[in-house]
């Protein structure tokens, strides 16, 4: 990688893949297992990892995606604009259906799940939990389906990039001119 688009392409794939990955285990482990889980137990779970994701290893994935998409973009808009573009709408699209999306609905509705006391009775958390995890996982699929898009069209930037590299490489078929490319 000779190139800081190409770095950052690969920066921008990390980044994209890391979001998409958090937010799929919720759909497909996270959430089931506290659905199975004694509701009491669900609400606590929850309230306790919803405590603790606000986190350094989790916030460059979260805030730094949509920056690092849209460095991406303007590194690579003098050179590659098709590329430029798919980042850009890579980071349009985590930007407003995972970032924004997260904060307007999923986030207060974790807020307003820590604000609650467990209940002791098993129906009055049922309540609660049966509620709450019906919404919060509808919105969650909903940003998770945003995150895959957004790293699908981090990667078609990315191929992108590639196609023309392969393009931009000596055709007199000298291995070591291609090597030191």
């Amino acid at each position: 990688m000779r190139r800081p688009v190409e770095m950052f392409a690969v920066i921008s794939l990390l980044f994209c893949g890391a979001i998409f990955g958090f937010f799929y285990a919720w759909v497909c482990s996270t959430m089931w297992g506290l659905d199975a889980a004694d509701p009491r137990v669900a609400i606590a779970a929850m309230q306790a990892m919803n405590a603790s994701v606000r986190n350094a290893v989790f916030a460059p994935a979260f805030f730094g995606t949509p920056l690092v998409l849209a460095l991406t973009a303007l590194i690579a808009w003098p050179v590659h604009r098709a590329a430029a573009l798919w980042f850009a709408a890579s980071g349009i699209v985590y930007l407003l259906f995972g970032a924004v999306l997260t904060m307007a609905i999923n986030v207060p509705m974790n807020e307003a799940l820590a604000r609650l006391a467990v209940p002791e009775s098993v129906a009055a958390a049922e309540d609660i939990w049966t509620g709450y995890s019906k919404e919060w996982q509808f919105w969650n699929v909903t940003r998770t389906i945003a995150s895959g898009l957004a790293l699908a069209l981090a990667g078609i930037g990315t191929l992108s990039i590639v196609r023309r590299r392969k393009l931009e490489l000596p055709a007199t078929g000298n291995r070591d001119a291609a090597t030191a490319a």
